[in-house]
């Protein structure tokens, strides 16, 4: 009985979960799954439809185990999780590429992604590090001994090479030095590096030849709607489609490649129309703005840091993604978070809520 007793969350603290961000993110992604079924439907039935739903199931068990833990309790073993992951970066640069990159290893006919993994001990590092400064990033030596913490895996995912994933862990470590106070100056020269990394990566072979295509795209207008733009011009034509309320007879979104990924949007676009996009965009706003409530209530920095941290990648993710698939932003492979279809993406991203939930439960409490 006592065992049993050791896998129920305390009543007391059963009310501290805060179900304003799991209720959502649990119907953001059964909405994203029916989209997905309505892409995949003639060509997979309900295959991709139903891993989604199934790890949907195993991604809750995960949070319920870590909400029987204490976010605390993660903070010794922090250093342990970071370098396993940077391990695994290392490793799967050894692995076959698949459409240009290598950041894939094969578990049967499922694939696991570590720098979906190496984002979130990034994350945790880089709060840890800052919980044993106080928040000092305003130095030279408490910024760069912080900032290496990231760059080395940011470094890693761009071998890979993966620039949506490096772009997130950027936003997260932006978003964390920017909640601790870092000099705005900073910030800009921060800026600043991305868009002389931008100029390298097109001048150079750093990066897969149609990557770099659809970066110059982007940035010089060029290209045409038969080549390099088909994706985004079939992805426009499909959002346009769907008007206020979706289409009655929808199906562009059929000719969008990768439409029940990357372009997920275009779908639900198409079939729910402007209507269905405003109460996605309701759903997600409303859940993080739960996350910045935790993140201004918690009273220590590795707490905090988590939370705003799972705000980052949820804010720059969306903007990122839905901005692509109409033109505003240039295509990368950053999914739409619990609406895209992907294993490791949908997991990884409740273990990332599952941790804000455990910081939401533990925020009047103190690390020391």
């Amino acid at each position: 009985m006592n065992f049993l007793r050791s896998f129920m969350i305390d009543k007391k603290q059963l009310r501290e979960i805060d179900f304003g961000i799991l209720v959502p993110a649990v119907l953001i992604l059964m909405f994203g799954a029916y989209n997905i079924y309505r892409a995949t439907y003639e060509s997979s039935g309900i295959y991709y439809a139903r891993l989604q739903l199934t790890w949907l199931l195993v991604s809750l068990f995960v949070v319920y185990i870590i909400l029987l833990l204490d976010y605390r309790m993660i903070y010794k073993v922090v250093e342990v999780l970071y370098w396993i992951t940077v391990v695994m970066l290392l490793v799967v640069l050894a692995t076959s590429k698949v459409k240009g990159a290598a950041g894939w290893f094969s578990i049967g006919q499922r694939g696991l992604q570590p720098a979906e993994f190496a984002k979130l001990t990034t994350m945790m590092m880089l709060g840890k590090r800052l919980q044993k400064t106080d928040g000092d990033v305003n130095t030279v030596g408490g910024f760069v001994t912080t900032a290496i913490y990231a760059l080395i895996p940011m470094v890693l995912m761009m071998l890979q090479p993966d620039m949506g994933l490096t772009m997130v862990t950027f936003f997260i470590t932006l978003g964390i030095f920017f909640s601790v106070g870092l000099s705005m100056k900073v910030i800009g020269s921060g800026f600043g590096f991305i868009a002389a990394s931008v100029m390298f990566v097109l001048n150079t072979d750093f990066l897969p030849s149609h990557w770099k295509a659809r970066l110059a795209s982007f940035l010089y207008q060029e290209g045409s709607d038969l080549g390099i733009n088909y994706q985004l011009s079939q992805s426009i034509i499909a959002i346009g489609s769907g008007k206020l309320t979706g289409s009655e007879t929808a199906g562009f979104y059929r000719r969008v490649p990768e439409n029940h990924t990357d372009f997920i949007f275009s779908v639900i676009s198409e079939n729910f129309g402007f209507a269905g996009g405003l109460f996605l965009l309701a759903l997600y706003g409303f859940m993080m703005y739960r996350m910045i409530r935790i993140a201004k209530t918690t009273e220590d920095m590795f707490g905090r840091c988590i939370a705003v941290g799972v705000f980052s990648i949820f804010l720059f993710s969306i903007l990122q993604n839905i901005g692509m698939t109409m033109g505003l932003m240039p295509i990368s492979g950053i999914t739409l978070p619990l609406v895209s279809y992907g294993g490791s993406s949908v997991l990884t991203t409740f273990i990332a809520l599952g941790m804000v939930l455990n910081v939401g439960m533990k925020r009047k409490t103190t690390l020391f």
